[in-house]
């Protein structure tokens, strides 16, 4: 702070460092061709610490045509746990590419997206991310190609750059996993034929079932499966008493995602059957619980973070704006076992 109490100003810390203000703005903003020693620059860097100097972004984004912010907006990602991640990686991204987030809410009225879309480019942010707790096909209203826009797990009809979870590969490793530990009596529970076959409900689900599918199919298995209309713990727990009572010989069961499996793991505690000894469970997600159950659920992750950290750097020159897809990795925990063969 100066004697007087004002906030320092580059005429401050050029006085307090005996230098010229051209010369501490080259310094403090970083700009090429300087011919100042290290010695002065250390001098300038000193002086502005010592008065707690920090720059007018105002007047940067008036000269730069940058404001070093970029808007988040969420269709109910900021109102759940189940996607927090997705908030802390764009927190993070932008915190690393030195920006600001504004963020903005539309509690799942995706008519209200191109409302929040233009109060963004109102404050002229350097990009808009858009983020679904669902993956999903959406319209994007008003485009504006001046302002660039990433959808972190969703598309839109209009190719509109965005980032998904390879669900696919998901639904290979997850299927391998059992198969490298000989499960041949697999039950599945969870695909939701009056959801997947439309992108605009999920454009994830189809291809994560394809992809558990075609592997089961290469390796000559041919599972009991019961569908659902949805997923949910009670869903998951009625489906698994259903299918153990038909089919008492499985030996594995994999669930359409960590709500189910909790489910199965309810079912499987009242007939008495242990995870993984009797039957081995497997899912995706990774949902925070998943690895508080006991014994811990093996799942695929939702990379939530690591999808908005992409969304970040692609809207800010980092990475390429292209469809991206984004690894699943596979959580291993302890819900699964090899095969004991016959006694």
């Amino acid at each position: 702070m100066t004697p007087t109490g004002k906030r320092p100003t580059l005429a401050d810390v050029a006085a307090r460092a005996r230098m010229s203000k051209t010369a501490v703005s080259l310094v403090l903003n970083n700009r090429p061709g300087s011919r100042l020693s290290e010695e002065a620059a250390l001098r300038i860097r000193a002086a502005a610490a010592d008065l707690g100097y920090k720059p007018n972004l105002a007047a940067q984004s008036l000269r730069l045509g940058k404001t070093k912010t970029i808007g988040f907006i969420s269709d109910e990602v900021t109102i759940t746990r189940y996607a927090s991640a997705m908030i802390r990686g764009v927190l993070g991204a932008a915190k690393e590419l030195d920006h600001t987030v504004l963020i903005a809410e539309t509690a799942r009225h995706m008519e209200d997206l191109g409302t929040a879309m233009e109060a963004m480019r109102d404050r002229d942010v350097d990009g808009i991310l858009v983020g679904l707790m669902g993956a999903r096909v959406i319209d994007i209203p008003s485009p504006d190609r001046r302002t660039p826009v990433v959808i972190v797990n969703g598309r839109t009809p209009d190719e509109v750059p965005s980032i998904l979870p390879d669900e696919y590969d998901a639904g290979c490793i997850v299927a391998a996993e059992l198969v490298a530990h000989h499960h041949t009596r697999i039950g599945i529970i969870g695909d939701l034929p009056r959801i997947a076959p439309n992108p605009r409900l999920s454009t994830t689900i189809a291809t994560r079932f394809r992809g558990i599918d075609d592997t089961l199919r290469d390796s000559g298995i041919a599972p009991i499966r019961i569908d659902l209309d949805d997923w949910s713990p009670a869903i998951g727990y009625n489906a698994a008493m259903t299918m153990l009572q038909a089919h008492p010989d499985l030996t594995a069961i994999l669930a359409g995602n960590d709500n189910v499996a909790f489910g199965v793991y309810q079912a499987l505690g009242e007939l008495h059957r242990s995870v993984p000894d009797d039957v081995s469970v497997i899912s995706f997600d990774d949902d925070e619980i998943a690895g508080y159950l006991r014994p811990g659920l093996t799942t695929c992750r939702l990379p939530y973070e690591r999808m908005a950290q992409l969304g970040v750097q692609m809207l800010l020159g980092q990475a390429e704006i292209a469809h991206q897809l984004v690894p699943m990795p596979l959580i291993r925990r302890q819900s699964v076992a090899r095969v004991r063969p016959p006694r």
